[in-house]
Parts: structure tokens; sequence; C-alpha cells
């Protein structure tokens, strides 16, 4: 997979994709990360990129050319399957959205700045936009980093053990079941005893109860179809 990412501040980006299972992904050479400055593109020497918006709104937004002329040179390299704009007014990043991006080759995520991007940009250059939560950042460098990490991570080959990504919660719209480890007792706080069973069958069954309480609990938006 190779991802490719413009922004204002790509710097912001460096530590959080350059650890941990990202790293490891990118030194496996399972995962490409591309980080563009998006000023590189600026037409002038000042290397702008914004300019005010037309009207009586306060705030800067990301000019059209700067990021036309990115994306063009960036697809003469290879074919994108995703453009991707970070935006909190973007569909819902959800497990399934991950799982979707997951099977892609080569993504391309522009990150919104300032007051957000000239319009024709969501108009005409991406083909998806996402939001990570109904609240607004000084950017969409962590939104993406976010993305990324949420895709990432189940590629083939990223975690040491695959089937562990099959767990995860969301993964069946259900919140994940409590998970234990050693000591089987600690300050009189004990392991359930069914996990201490060995009978596999009997903890698969206390596992999907146990999601599905915890989900009724306290995400049953989550269960608004039953």
């Amino acid at each position: 997979m190779r991802i490719d990412i413009i922004s204002v501040l790509p710097e912001l980006l460096e530590s959080p994709l350059g650890h941990s299972i990202i790293k490891r992904a990118q030194t496996k050479g399972l995962v490409v990360i591309n980080l563009h400055h998006l000023r590189d593109y600026s037409n002038d020497k000042h290397r702008t990129v914004d300019d005010y918006a037309f009207g009586p709104d306060a705030g800067m937004v990301l000019k059209v050319e700067p990021i036309f002329k990115a994306m063009s040179k960036l697809k003469e390299e290879c074919e994108y399957d995703e453009v991707i704009y970070t935006s909190p007014d973007g569909e819902p990043l959800t497990q399934k959205l991950c799982n979707h991006l997951s099977t892609k080759k080569n993504i391309l995520i522009l990150c919104g700045h300032y007051k957000g991007v000239d319009h024709r940009v969501r108009e005409h250059l991406v083909t998806r936009e996402i939001s990570i939560g109904d609240y607004v950042l000084s950017g969409g460098e962590l939104a993406a980093a976010v993305i990324v990490d949420s895709i990432v991570r189940l590629v083939p080959g990223v975690l040491s053990d695959e089937t562990s990504a099959l767990t995860d919660s969301f993964q069946d719209d259900l919140l994940a079941p409590p998970v234990y480890t050693r000591p089987a007792e600690f300050n009189g706080w004990k392991v359930p005893e069914i996990l201490l069973s060995g009978n596999f069958g009997e903890i698969a069954k206390w596992q999907e109860e146990q999601a599905y309480q915890r989900t009724k609990l306290l995400r049953p938006d989550l269960l608004k179809d039953e």
C-alpha cells in the first residue's frame, strides 16, 4: 500500500507515523508513506498557499492552485484508488470504512487547515471526505494520522497476529469484551473463572455476551437495528 499525504505542516505527522505499528509496517515494506509539503507547490516566492475567503467570513482558506499542482504531480507517479480530504463535515470514520480502505493499493490524503480549502477542491479533486468526529481541530494532520493508523494496522502482515484485529471493537458492530492477563488475582480482584477454565467454547459464549452487554450499556446506538 502507498499513502501520500499533502499538508501545510507535514512535520506534525512525522512522529505519529514514525513509530510503533506504523513504523514496522514501513520497515517490512508493506506500506509506503510519503509526506508532501503543500508550500513546495506554491506559485510564488513567498510559498503562499492560503488567501482570504470571498465574502464577510473571517479566516484563511487553502488555495486551489497549489493543491491542484500537488495532486497533478503525484498522479503522474501512480493512480489513486481514493483521494481523501479530512473535514469535520465528511462521512464518519468507522471500522467498516477502515476495513474498506485497507484493501486499497494507493491512497492520497489532503489535510485541511485554517477555514478549510477552496470548495472547488472538494467538488473536483477529492473522491471522499472523512471526519474523525463532530468537533473541529486546528488542522487535518491529526485526523490524517488517525485515518492512516486505523487503515495500516489492517493490512495483512502488519500485525504479528492478524486475528487480533478481527476481535477489535466495532468489527461486528459490538464493543470488545473485557480482557485480562496475569496475575489471576490482584489486590483481591479476580479474573472471571470462565477465562481460566480452558473451555474455549464457553469462553467464546461469555465473550459474546459480555460484548453485547457492554455495547447495550455504553453504546446502545450501535444496536439501533434491534
